[in-house]
């Protein structure tokens, strides 16, 4: 009996998602153009992803993510405005119209995709779930009867069950609402080790006082492939926010960058008169957009390794080699489909 009724609270829960879902759906673009502005949910604070300054303006990877579809919609990066959202808030700010796009280091999985009333609309970034250690161990198999700082609501705390479950180990779970939280419990030595996204640890050891005694362990434990989402019902929406990434990864294959793409702009070449929407008949129409929509992203924002470089990669205080999230011509994953 008990069981029944378990599942028929769930059921409940499932239906009343998806119908707030759909009532949100449908009108994204025509909402987003009459209030002049994109609502974009973030994280609260991870260096490189997305981070405030003390005047409160917003940087990061995937703040220059709702830059960019604020460019192809408006063709101004200023018409977003934030949203911090812990790993908790994320999903019900999306479903309920809180928010129109979620740009939060969020991983793409089976059931997100398919029980939420949400849809993922491509990978901005591909990463993995490891450890940061400041006690000298080498390795994740030496974590034996660890304390974990971990933040709930994630696919980390199920990867972490399944990680130390196969390699007969036991663990105590530490686990906090909020990011910064979690950093601050590692720091004051609440746990052993933090796990989180490998991309995540990195920039949450620059926050340390002395980031030069952590270490992040060699093992990766999981594929967490992040990428933004947007509510499920709405296919003009989701197309423009797709082809807003697709824009930045296709903008690096074809060398177009926010310095020189003025002067391609009279470029023969016809992937390139495509691209900056000179060719008849290819222009924005098909998004509901101008034809100069990738364009813009490009021009204001940049393609997605001038994003990645200047954000996590080579330009800043994270230093993450590009890995699996270079171009497929230089042996990453990023790939894009052609705008033709």
């Amino acid at each position: 009996m008990k069981t029944t009724k378990l599942l028929a609270i769930a059921s409940t829960v499932v239906v009343a998602v998806s119908m707030m879902a759909s009532a949100h759906a449908g009108g994204t673009l025509d909402g987003v153009k009459k209030k002049g502005f994109i609502q974009c949910g973030i994280n609260s604070g991870v260096p490189g992803f997305s981070i405030a300054n003390d005047k409160g303006e917003w940087s990061g990877l995937d703040v220059d993510f709702c830059k960019a579809v604020a460019a192809a919609v408006f063709g101004d990066t200023t018409k977003v405005k934030y949203t911090s959202l812990t790993a908790k808030e994320r999903f019900t700010a999306l479903q309920s119209g809180e928010i129109d796009l979620l740009s939060r280091n969020t991983t793409w999985t089976l059931t997100r995709d398919s029980n939420l009333g949400i849809s993922f609309t491509g990978v901005n970034y591909y990463d993995g779930q490891g450890f940061l250690v400041n006690n000298g161990v080498k390795s994740a198999k030496e974590l034996d009867g660890a304390s974990v700082c971990i933040q709930a609501g994630t696919t980390t705390e199920l990867n972490l069950s399944d990680y130390f479950r196969a390699n007969n180990m036991k663990y105590e779970p530490i686990t906090y609402d909020k990011v910064e939280e979690t950093i601050k419990g590692f720091e004051e030595g609440r746990c052993d080790v933090l796990t989180s996204d490998q991309s995540q640890l990195y920039a949450l050891r620059l926050q340390l006082k002395e980031p030069e005694k952590a270490e992040v362990l060699p093992e990766v434990i999981s594929k967490e492939p992040l990428g933004p989402s947007v509510r499920q019902g709405d296919e003009d929406w989701f197309k423009i926010v797709r082809w807003t990434l697709f824009a930045m990864v296709e903008a690096e294959e074809l060398g177009l960058t926010s310095a020189n793409i003025d002067e391609k702009k009279s470029s023969a070449d016809p992937s390139v008169k495509r691209f900056v929407g000179a060719e008849e008949g290819v222009g924005g129409q098909g998004l509901k957009l101008g034809n100069e929509w990738a364009y813009n992203i490009v021009k204001q924002v940049g393609n997605y390794g001038e994003s990645f470089e200047r954000n996590v990669g080579s330009g800043s205080p994270l230093k993450i080699e590009r890995g699996l999230n270079a171009l497929w011509s230089k042996g990453g994953l990023q790939y894009a489909a052609p705008i033709r």
